[in-house]
């Protein structure tokens, strides 16, 4: 992650990651059998990390809408580049060649996301700070709409600056679930 960040993923061969890390590439490759199962294992690395902290976000003592707003903060990537959203667009791009494994291991990765926030709009529904949605479906949505903005931060595309992005993703919560 810390070579995604500095060099960005052109530059990410499995020679200069060998000796980043004082390991031959052919050791490498003994370890993790091709750049995409590295690249794969590299995000679920990071996944588990951001798994953590989602699971510490959304266990606070606070209304739902406060640790719905943390999820869409932790989700948006932090701008042009973000390392964690550079690796999940290659490791994307490289699905579309993936073994079934590898894109079933991409798929629990979502899963976790999805769960955790269809739970959380659960709540918030039973608590009546959100107005009754399908959770699941709303879940689904809401995933559909970070991810198309989140690319576009990721990108660096004019006028979708993280900041713009989290105002607007609120605009549309606001407009969806509030009572």
């Amino acid at each position: 992650m810390e070579m995604i960040a500095e060099r960005g993923l052109e530059k990410l061969t499995m020679a200069a990651l060998g000796r980043e890390v004082q390991m031959s590439s052919g050791h490498l490759l003994y370890y993790f059998g091709s750049k995409d199962e590295l690249l794969l294992r590299t995000l679920e690395w990071s996944e588990s990390r951001l798994g953590a902290e989602r699971g510490r976000l959304l266990a606070r003592d606070a209304p739902a809408r406060e640790r719905l707003d943390a999820y869409v903060a932790l989700y948006v990537p932090d701008g042009r580049h973000d390392p964690h959203w550079t690796l999940w667009l290659e490791v994307w791009n490289r699905s579309l060649t993936a073994a079934e494994d590898a894109r079933d291991r991409q798929g629990a990765i979502e899963g976790a996301w999805h769960r955790d926030l269809a739970a959380l709009v659960v709540e918030g529904v039973s608590r009546g700070e959100f107005r009754p949605v399908d959770a699941d479906r709303f879940a689904t949505r809401l995933r559909a709409l970070l991810d198309g903005f989140s690319l576009q931060v990721a990108v660096g595309l004019r006028g979708t600056g993280r900041e713009r992005v989290l105002g607007l993703v609120g605009e549309f919560l606001d407009e969806s679930l509030t009572p």
